[in-house]
């Protein structure tokens, strides 16, 4: 068998595109919940306030809140071994500096984890996916300010003494690594002093200051994340913390040496740079020049390099989608993808949404983080978004996304053949949830379909699509039958 027999199968979601319910039970308004619906067409856009006839769609999401019980039935009938979830911080402390914390809040997670522990689903949990309080953005300006490491390090340790015994796997922050890009100014670090009038998918011309006050929040999660880790195994030595990075994967679109040192300036600078504080526990020696040449000033303040050599992660997790290829050709044609846009490979095939299908970059890239790192690894997001139709009889046909598993999962068994240590799938989207980029309904990655559409009506009633069932058969055959 390719797949050991504890090999961890399941889905993963987030709390602000699934939860819903966002100013119900004592919760708070988070940065997401700030942000309008958006399309491919049209960008994403922060508001100061809530307005009268604008769609946020983190404000009901799936209600998960009020269906948990039902979803997670669900889940346990795919026969799920994992559920990869977040907590919403501003549901355990709604402003983020709160002197003690929301009970209301607190019970409700407990109840999840109790019924997931009913079925025998262990639960992936993320403290922060995304999200942040609202409040703790508009008064310290997000992650900017190194006061939330200590706000992070209050709401870490009340999870971690609540949920001791219903919990075992932890990560720290959901693509840690967005926060090198541009679009991961707001919608990651919750900077305010970035965000402007710019939506969290956007591509402001940033200033140098910008850029430095993006890598000093990025600074400032390293340090709350490494002190997190610490703080678990203090409390529960069964603890163990992963990060979390988002897949930015791309190849040189030419054998032309400017394209090859291209690459791997990229894959260095926003793809391993977070892994190798994450898990060596220091600054790579090549970011010194790309700090230097951008004008980035750190400031680390004493103690924080031991910090960062002591709360090194116990395993290794990321999202992939898809890749693109990077190219010094200003003329090359550009695609689409997660966070990122790159040239497009005339060798693959392309989604809905114009993100490149490259099953096979998903044993590269495993590959390429195990030879790195050596820790166990779990996928923790991976999908294909597509406009799924309701028939008039409940059924959601979806071949399209059925092929799209099968390949990347033939892949996942060449790479556990090639050596790799992969313990654990989660699928992203497991149940529709509303899009973090655009902010649709109708980009759905579910096996679960939500009758739910751009406007938000619909009776939010769940149907099992073709791939709930075939997803079904690929868990009780441990992966063996992928018909």
């Amino acid at each position: 068998m390719t797949f050991s027999n504890d090999f961890m199968w399941g889905g993963a979601t987030a709390a602000n595109q699934v939860e819903g319910a966002w100013n119900v039970g004592g919760k708070g308004p988070s940065t997401q919940d700030h942000i309008a619906q958006g399309s491919r067409e049209v960008i994403r856009k922060y508001t100061e306030n809530i307005e009268e006839g604008i769609i946020y769609p983190s404000h009901e999401a799936v209600d998960f809140y009020h269906h948990y019980k039902e979803d997670i039935a669900m889940f346990a009938e795919m026969g799920f071994k994992i559920y990869r979830m977040s907590i919403a911080w501003t549901r355990i402390f709604p402003n983020g500096d709160d002197a003690e914390p929301n009970k209301e809040g607190i019970e409700f997670y407990r109840s999840v984890f109790q019924e997931l522990k009913k079925y025998g689903i262990e639960p992936l949990v993320t403290l922060s996916h995304y999200e942040m309080p609202y409040n703790l953005a508009i008064k310290y300006d997000g992650w900017a300010d190194r006061k939330c490491i200590d706000f992070y390090l209050k709401y870490s340790e009340t999870v971690f003494r609540e949920y001791k015994g219903l919990v075992k796997y932890w990560l720290t922050f959901n693509e840690i690594n967005s926060l090198s890009l541009s679009t991961g100014g707001y919608f990651n670090g919750g900077i305010m002093s970035i965000a402007g009038g710019f939506g969290p998918m956007e591509y402001p011309n940033e200033t140098a200051e910008h850029i430095s006050r993006r890598y000093t929040a990025l600074h400032h999660q390293f340090i709350a994340s490494a002190k997190a880790v610490n703080l678990a195994h203090e409390i529960d030595s069964n603890y163990q913390v992963g990060c979390m990075i988002a897949g930015l994967t791309s190849y040189p679109y030419t054998p032309n040496p400017d394209d090859m040192l291209a690459a791997q300036k990229q894959k260095r600078e926003q793809l391993f740079f977070a892994g190798d504080i994450h898990v060596k526990g220091e600054y790579p020696y090549y970011m010194k020049r790309y700090f230097k040449e951008n004008g980035i000033n750190i400031t680390m303040e004493s103690g924080d390099a031991d910090v960062l050599k002591s709360g090194t992660v116990d395993f290794f997790t990321f999202s992939y989608y898809s890749t693109g290829c990077i190219s010094t050709d200003p003329e090359a044609e550009k695609t689409g993808g997660n966070l990122i846009f790159g040239v497009k490979n005339p060798y693959l095939d392309t989604s809905d949404w114009g993100w490149q299908i490259d099953p096979k970059g998903l044993r590269y890239f495993l590959n390429e983080f195990y030879d790195r790192y050596r820790l166990p690894i779990i996928i923790t997001e991976n999908g294909l978004g597509a406009d799924d139709t309701l028939e008039a009889d409940g059924s959601v046909h979806d071949p399209y996304r059925i092929e799209y598993m099968r390949q990347h999962f033939q892949q996942m068994e060449e790479a556990i053949k090639d050596g790799v240590d992969l313990i654990g799938y989660t699928a992203w989207g497991c149940i529709d949830i509303v899009s973090l980029s655009t902010g649709e309904m109708k980009k759905r990655y579910g096996m679960i379909y939500v009758d739910k559409d751009e406007k938000g009506n619909g009776s939010l009633k769940r149907y099992r699509k073709d791939s709930f069932y075939w997803y079904k058969k690929v868990i009780e055959s441990n992966g063996e039958d992928l018909s």
